[in-house]
């Protein structure tokens, strides 16, 4: 058995080292020179080879090294994440705008699956699966112990098949499966409508690859129908981003031409970069597609509503016009989901999601854990934010990345605020489940749309009298301000989109 693990321990060592020779090359080609940490490599080592010797039954070599990349990457912080050739596929699929699934976003919460939102019009909105509901089984397999990406797989498959979730609500206190065919999800990320004359309101839910497009016919239509518009509202509430030409391309169609929308900083030349308003930073196919939009949209009065899950690429937007002043930002803090994932090829067809920079605000304030604070404060409800306090933002997840700009600061009101709210939850818990629907977005009895009318026309606005800023972070005096902002750089990032949620 010693001579076993022996010749084990130096098999797999030789592969480890073989390995590590290609990450220490590229390491060096990125001129980044640090020594190996060879006692923690030879640990590694004698691991591979303790299972390979000693487990209860063979281990397969490329499951192991591939599972141990994978255990690496997600170690790092929620965002990154390693790709095997299904996995690869179906994240180049989401951002495309269309897959084959059930139409659910998703977030992982206490080992179970917890949806974020319903994809409207999928089969899983059909189904009646709603925003926080849990997936505790799929199929016969418990969701307990699978990774997302473990949960995502079982949930996809081929159009007109059917998938079995057993789904867990907790506001009903009950339990039951439901059977959805899956279908090919064409998700429509914008929407817009005339909600009172002369005042639209454009609802961008993600930011796909044919965001751009159908943000220009809807604005083209709102036009057409009243070609004097006296005030526009951008509704990012609830958009967890996704690609960023996209938020440049939407911020640009509001903004000055070549004034900065995001700028980014991190280990690598590339990632030190600056977006603009500007053609060359969101065109993909040679012309500029906000081009043909009417020129009153640079200058028509403006609102933008946020909330606690507005994130990524529509913090992006938010905090380029409010920096620039060219819009009210109102409802809630945002998620704070202010880093950089970019997709490295390992392969033809398998990759890395890794985390390589943070957004910074045209003023150079960071997004990361943060967020951006809205300029008015608005609830949800006229009888106050009930359950904002019990949504999951970047700072709550697990290994987040801080801002950089300072330690953070634990919010003790927002602790007080979700006891309140659980407690509010178990007595909502028992009205009829037709009482506890919240008003869609974009109806007549959208509580914070209608606020975002008052601001327009000038009218009162009934301010939130519990929302605060979330606690600042305190500043490091001995810091200096070089490493509060990215330094100044023209290098074109616009290749490295940031990830979206996945979508099944």
């Amino acid at each position: 058995m010693g001579q076993k693990l022996k010749i084990a321990g130096w098999v797999s060592l030789g592969v480890v080292a073989g390995a590590l020779t290609t990450v220490s090359l590229q390491t060096v080609a990125r001129g980044v020179m640090s020594p190996m940490p060879l006692e923690e490599i030879q640990q590694l080592s004698a691991v591979f080879g303790l299972i390979k010797t000693d487990y209860v039954e063979p281990a397969d070599d490329k499951k192991l090294i591939t599972d141990a990349i994978s255990g690496m990457v997600s170690g790092l912080d929620p965002h990154s994440q390693y790709f095997d050739k299904k996995s690869f596929r179906e994240f180049q699929e989401g951002t495309s705008g269309k897959f084959v699934g059930v139409g659910i976003e998703i977030t992982q919460e206490d080992g179970l699956i917890r949806i974020v939102s319903p994809i409207e019009g999928s089969p899983a909105d059909l189904a009646g699966l709603k925003t926080n509901d849990l997936i505790t089984k799929i199929d016969d397999t418990a969701v307990k112990g699978l990774s997302l990406n473990d949960a995502v797989k079982r949930m996809r498959g081929e159009p007109n098949t059917k998938v079995v979730l057993t789904i867990l609500r907790k506001d009903e206190s009950r339990s039951f499966p439901v059977t959805i065919t899956r279908t090919e999800i064409k998700t429509q990320s914008v929407k817009a409508k005339m909600v009172e004359p002369g005042y639209g309101w454009v609802r961008v839910s993600q930011f796909q690859e044919r965001t751009v497009d159908d943000f220009v016919r809807k604005v083209d239509d709102l036009y057409k129908q009243d070609p004097n518009l006296k005030g526009l509202v951008l509704d990012l509430r609830n958009d967890p981003g996704g690609l960023l030409d996209a938020a440049v391309a939407i911020s640009a169609a509001f903004l000055q031409p070549n004034v900065t929308v995001v700028t980014t900083d991190g280990q690598l030349a590339e990632s030190k970069a600056i977006f603009r308003a500007s053609p060359e930073f969101y065109a993909r196919r040679g012309s500029d597609p906000i081009k043909s939009l009417p020129a009153a949209i640079k200058n028509i009065p403006l609102v933008v509503l946020v909330n606690e899950g507005s994130a990524s690429a529509s913090e992006i937007v938010s905090g380029a016009l409010q920096d620039h002043k060219r819009a009210t930002i109102m409802g809630a803090q945002t998620f704070g989901k202010g880093s950089v994932q970019t997709v490295r090829p390992l392969g033809p067809d398998t990759g890395i999601k890794l985390t390589t920079a943070r957004y910074y605000t045209p003023s150079g304030k960071s997004i990361q854990a943060k967020g951006i604070v809205p300029d008015i404060m608005v609830d949800e409800s006229a009888e106050g934010d009930l359950f904002a306090a019990l949504r999951t933002r970047e700072a709550d997840l697990e290994k987040h990345l801080s801002s950089g700009q300072g330690p953070e600061v634990k919010d003790e009101a927002r602790e007080k605020a979700r006891e309140a709210a659980l407690k509010r939850l178990d007595e909502e818990s028992k009205k009829p489940a037709s009482e506890r629907r919240p008003p869609e977005f974009g109806s007549d009895k959208d509580f914070q749309l209608q606020q975002a009318l008052h601001q327009l026309k000038g009218e009162p606005v009934q301010v939130s009298q519990t929302k605060t800023e979330r606690p600042a972070e305190k500043k490091d005096e001995e810091k200096t301000s070089a490493s509060d902002k990215p330094a100044e750089s023209t290098t074109d990032d616009t290749k490295l989109p940031p990830a979206t949620e996945p979508k099944k």
